[in-house]
């Protein structure tokens, strides 16, 4: 059994959402949770929001599911269009430069163990 979570447009950039992103990838749902709830980096909420949310995919999927069970199979991050967040710094002889925002994409799978 196998459950999807997708968190988009979330504003952070896609490197330091990867980071975390690969701290629990290949964990148990409950590890990856507990570890998650320590760190003490920005993506960390974000990446906890969305594991709790294939979690509660799972259980609305199949009402048996044993949570125990679960593993994070995959949980990537990919750049979503940042063009909502268009910020302007100055620069010299009154010219200005962009400053590029970053926004991703964060997804999570999740499914049971005896699935390889």
């Amino acid at each position: 059994m196998e459950a999807i979570a997708k968190a988009r447009f979330q504003r952070i950039s896609p490197r330091k959402a990867r980071t975390i992103l690969n701290m629990v990838r290949g964990k148990n749902v409950a590890t990856a949770l507990n570890e998650l709830r320590f760190t003490k980096k920005a993506a960390s909420p974000l990446v906890a929001k969305v594991l709790d949310s294939a979690i509660a995919n799972a259980r609305h999927k199949d009402e048996g599911v044993d949570l125990d069970a679960l593993i994070v199979r995959t949980a990537f991050a990919d750049k979503a269009p940042d063009s909502q967040m268009r910020r302007w710094r100055p620069r010299a002889m009154g010219r200005a430069t962009r400053i590029v925002k970053g926004m991703s994409h964060i997804t999570i799978i999740i499914s049971d163990q005896e699935e390889v």
